[in-house]
């Protein structure tokens, strides 16, 4: 039945007041893209994932312009008191500082969400070892909870506060922070005035794709010369691959925690991150393009590519990491003995290693375990499967109805997540396939193609709705 639309209210809004001017700051007050409200606080898989931008876990922080940062002397980890103008405790605020590139030089901004007394309960998350640091603050929770700072005006809250002080306190905090985490890029102490930025995301403008479809890509020397065998590995039945979408994805990380559901993916708590043992089998990898404050945010899923020349199978000396004749880089835990030569040579960093036995003493707990998926013992390496359980799963199902498998019948846990529906996977040895068709896109490309390892993972240009001389091209 028809809708009728009255007039808009303008009463009822409420204008965002201008930002503060000389010493004062604004005050904004956000939630996060896991933790929300704060609602969901008591969940483990939600407090460990990194934030799409800041790639922050476990803790909540006030993020800073880089030019605030310098006129206020504050570096990374910094505790900031955020003064909100009362005289009692609740109008004060302390928290460790986070420098954002491209945020307004007069704002600091609070996820909200966190102190909430539901996390307590993560008082001993981790790993039990003689250096153990706890994963909640000196306030015994996760956090710091920002809500006593919102204002109730209108009869509705206001979450953006103008006129507050912001000072250092003097004392230092480590954020446990992933972006540096797995880095696929030359180390500065190794870089030579010659050394090749390498371009792992691609991106172009519209106006540059409608003129040329191939614009942003870069091409590289191809080897004619091959090591390896041209049939080396024959798929004469399915052929499994992956294409993701760069434009689509908004980085929301909803595949990240999919993944680690559904392959029974351990928890590791705030200090096992600070030591980069986080163990997601995806990651959401940020990168900016443009220069000084002027920045976009580029956001590229990044998983075990499952090369057809896999570095990794290579060095294992053991056979714990093979190749399938359905193109997928299987890794077999009962002969895995541990000696992380795989992780060393992934071009992707995309492998984990249980450093511990991860906590399963729960029986409640252990209800949310995906029975179809073995749990890993200490000193095994793991990684993405392109959750092999699902593949298996619907060949037994085509089988019992005597039917081919469908295009679509297969869908991992990223995929199946993805609100953006930018991931999609299938047999490439269908060329009716969704993936066969993508694969061939003029925006297909694959990262460090050029060392020949042969992803079956591939990636699809950023296109950004712009004129060519709004464009930007450098990744940082």
């Amino acid at each position: 039945m028809p809708v009728t639309v009255g007039a808009i209210n303008t009463a009822a809004v409420s204008g965002i007041p201008a930002a503060s001017e000389g010493e004062n700051y604004t005050l904004v007050l956000y939630p996060k893209v896991g933790l929300g409200d704060g609602r969901h606080a008591y969940n483990s898989w939600l407090q460990e994932l990194p934030d799409p931008v800041t790639k922050v876990t476990w803790d909540n922080y006030a993020c800073l312009s880089v030019a605030a940062a310098r006129e206020l002397g504050v570096e990374q980890g910094d505790v900031l008191r955020i003064a909100a103008g009362g005289s009692d405790e609740s109008s004060t605020l302390e928290l460790p500082a986070y420098i954002q590139p491209g945020q307004h030089d007069k704002v600091v901004a609070v996820a909200m969400g966190y102190g909430q007394v539901s996390s307590a309960r993560f008082v001993d998350a981790g790993p039990e070892w003689i250096l153990r640091r706890p994963t909640v603050g000196d306030n015994g929770l996760v956090g710091k909870n920002a809500a006593p700072l919102l204002s109730l005006e209108g009869g509705g809250l206001r979450y953006i506060r103008p006129g507050v002080s912001v000072s250092k306190t003097g004392r230092k905090t480590e954020l446990a922070c992933t972006q540096t985490h797995h880095t696929i890029t030359v180390p500065a102490e190794l870089a030579t005035a010659d050394t090749l930025r390498r371009p792992i995301v691609q991106e172009t403008t519209l106006a540059a794709f409608l003129k040329d479809p191939h614009s942003g890509q870069h091409h590289f020397h191809v080897f004619e010369g091959d090591l390896y065998p041209a049939e080396d590995h024959p798929y004469t039945g399915h052929r499994w691959m992956m294409a993701i979408d760069l434009t689509s994805c908004s980085g929301c990380s909803a595949c990240v925690v999919a993944c680690q559901v559904e392959n029974n993916v351990p928890v590791v708590g705030r200090d096992e991150v600070l030591r980069r043992r986080d163990m997601q089998w995806m990651r959401i990898d940020r990168y900016y393009s443009g220069e000084g404050d002027e920045v976009d945010v580029i956001h590229q899923p990044m998983l075990c590519q499952h090369c057809e020349n896999a570095s990794c199978e290579n060095v294992c000396p053991v056979l714990a990491t093979v190749h399938t004749d359905e193109g997928l880089n299987a890794q077999v835990y009962n002969r895995c003995v541990g000696t992380r030569y795989c992780a060393n040579n992934c071009a992707y960093k995309v492998r984990r290693f249980n450093w511990f036995n991860y906590l399963h003493e729960d029986e409640v707990e252990n209800l949310v375990l995906n029975p179809d998926v073995s749990v890993r013992s200490r000193g095994i390496m793991e990684k993405c499967s392109f959750c092999v359980q699902r593949i298996q799963e619907a060949k037994i199902e085509a089988k019992r109805h005597g039917e081919p498998l469908a295009d679509g019948a297969v869908k991992p846990a990223c995929q199946q997540s993805c609100p953006m529906q930018a991931i999609v996977f299938g047999d490439a040895n269908n060329p009716d396939s969704q993936i066969a068709k993508l694969i061939q896109s003029p925006r297909q490309f694959r990262v460090l193609e050029e060392i020949n390892v042969r992803p079956s993972v591939h990636y699809l240009t950023l296109v950004r709705n712009r004129t060519e001389e709004e464009g930007s091209v450098h990744h940082g």
